[in-house]
Formats: structure tokens, C-alpha cells, sequence
């Protein structure tokens, strides 16, 4: 099959910003109950936010405080901010747009019909009181998305290239929540005691693992097997490891993917590595830096082989 690149391109950044907006809602969601259920100032700060989706260049740009407020206001309501939800939606919203003899009919109208949705009701969702039923919306219709596109599209190239979009950014969005999260949590080991499951328990939450880690590990979350769930469980979606497998399968049918699957083999021997009960707080931040530098030259090494590359 032959596939213009810049038709790749776009359907890779659709099914990238797809995910983002959705994973962004998942973890504000999370972190939005979480303030609900345990004692005022045992929380982390709201910058937790803002350190995760490592947006804090764009948040210095638009305020000053970093409370509640104004982090919820550059990930709910600033459609300009590179970090927000709208932002996200908008983005996929034009690949989507410029490609819509790959992308089937229903999928341009459910991706639109949530641009409008977030163009209209962002800026009133910012405050508590419709907060969480906007994120619950942004999920479902993100959850809505890909379900159409599972179900309908060929698995062609196209199918092909919004899956490899789709793995590297829940692959990258993982390993930042942890990072970030984790060390959070770890620095204030002994300051959270009573609370520590509730804290560990609102990670998985925001990767939606929490159900399926109690399901697999049992209902108590400690942090080890809490982390090591979302890096090595080979059966759960949203696991580095099962990301990194899907990203192979997809590459595998591809011309021209030497050098990606060179990155991804690294990223292999990278998690056959893993084990989080040898790390402490620095040692784990040493390892989830190192593997998400993979992350990025896997992206650069897609970017090269086939959207600068006229056809593929």
C-alpha cells in the first residue's frame, strides 16, 4: 500500500493528540477527587500537574501562582496553551480535518462534535462545580474515538500509523505520572503515613489501572508492585511494556523500519532491566529519564523514516 507522508504524518498527530487530551482528563480527574478524599494539606500541590505534562515553561508564560485556579485554568480553559485539553482537541481536530478520505465519516463528526463541546464548555468547567463532569466527558468521547476507529478502519497503513500515535503517547504519559508522581510521593514518604494507598492508589487511578491492578495484585496498593504493574504488566493496555509490544507490531509490516525497530529493541532491553524494589527515589528517576530519551529517538526515528521521506 502506498501512503503519502504527510497523510501519515497527520494521522499519527491526531491519534497523539487524541490520547493526550484524554489522558490529561484522566489524570486532573484523578488528582481532583483525590483533594476530596483526604485531609486538607497531605495533598501534593496542584503543580503536580503542571511537573507531569512538563509544562512549566507554558504555565510561567500565562500566571505566577501556582494554585488550584490557575493550573486548572491552563489545562481546562486556555485553548492557546500547548499543555491544555482544548489545545489537544483543536490539534487533533485539524489533522482529522486535512485527512478525511482515510479517517472514516464518523469519526470526523465525533472528533468534532468535541471541539465544539470543549470550545463551549472549558472556560465555564474550570471551577468545581462542573469540573468533573466535563473531564468525564472528554474521556468518553475520546473512548468513543478510538472505539470507532477499532472498529472500522482497515489495518492498513493508516490503521497502522494512528496505533504507533497512539502507543507512543500513553507509552510517554505513563512514565512521566510516574516519574513526577512517584518522587512526589517518595519525598514525603513518613509525612503521609494513613494515606499512602490513597496517594499510590490515585497514580493508577489516572492511568485508569486502578481496577485492573486490584483485579491482578489484590486490593491493597503498595507502591513497588503499583509501579511495577504499570511498567512490566505484559496484559494491561496501558503498561509500558504492552505499549512497546504494540509498537512493534505495528512497525513490523512497515517498509523502511529498520531503524525504529533498532529503538524499540533498545526500549526492550531497557524494561527487561527494570526492577523497582532495587531503585530508590533517584535511581528510578535516573532509569524513567533514560527510557523516555528512547521514547523521544523512537518518535524522531519515525518522524525521519516516513514523514520526510515523500511516500512510504
Amino acid at each position: 500500500m502506498i501512503m503519502l507522508s504527510r497523510v501519515a504524518e497527520r494521522v499519527y498527530w491526531m491519534a497523539r493528540y487524541i490520547e493526550r487530551a484524554e489522558d490529561t482528563a484522566r489524570l486532573v480527574a484523578a488528582y481532583n477527587h483525590l483533594v476530596m478524599d483526604i485531609p486538607k494539606g497531605s495533598q501534593p500541590g496542584w503543580e503536580i500537574l503542571v511537573r507531569i505534562l512538563d509544562a512549566d515553561p507554558v504555565f510561567d508564560e500565562w500566571f505566577n501562582v501556582r494554585n488550584e485556579q490557575n493550573v486548572l485554568r491552563l489545562l481546562i480553559g486556555e485553548a492557546d496553551a500547548t499543555c491544555s485539553i482544548p489545545y489537544a482537541v483543536h490539534a487533533a481536530r485539524e489533522n482529522v480535518r486535512t485527512t478525511r478520505d482515510v479517517i472514516p465519516d464518523e469519526v470526523w463528526e465525533l472528533v468534532n462534535e468535541l471541539y465544539l463541546y470543549t470550545a463551549d464548555a472549558a472556560e465555564h468547567s474550570v471551577g468545581r462545580r462542573n469540573r468533573q463532569q466535563y473531564l468525564e466527558q472528554v474521556i468518553q468521547r475520546c473512548q468513543v474515538i478510538n472505539g470507532v476507529l477499532r472498529s472500522t478502519l482497515c489495518r492498513d497503513h493508516s490503521y497502522r500509523f494512528i496505533m504507533l500515535g497512539q502507543l507512543l503517547e500513553r507509552a510517554d504519559m505513563t512514565t512521566r505520572i510516574i516519574d513526577v508522581g512517584a518522587s512526589d510521593f517518595l519525598e514525603r514518604e513518613g509525612a503521609t503515613q494513613g494515606i499512602e494507598h490513597l496517594l499510590w492508589g490515585t497514580l493508577l487511578k489516572s492511568m485508569s489501572a486502578l481496577g485492573a491492578y486490584r483485579r491482578m495484585i489484590g486490593p491493597q496498593v503498595e507502591k513497588n508492585a503499583a509501579v511495577d504493574f504499570v511498567f512490566m504488566e505484559e496484559t494491561f493496555p496501558r503498561s509500558v511494556r504492552f505499549c512497546v509490544r504494540g509498537i512493534q507490531d505495528e512497525l513490523t509490516p512497515l517498509s523502511n523500519n529498520k531503524a525504529s525497530l533498532r529503538v524499540v529493541e533498545r526500549m526492550r532491553r531497557k524494561l527487561r532491566g527494570f526492577e523497582s524494589t532495587s531503585m530508590d527515589q533517584s535511581a528510578l528517576h535516573a532509569y524513567i529519564d533514560e527510557l523516555q530519551l528512547i521514547i523521544g529517538d523512537l518518535h524522531q526515528a519515525v518522524y525521519e523514516s516516513w514523514f520526510h521521506s515523500g511516500e512510504g
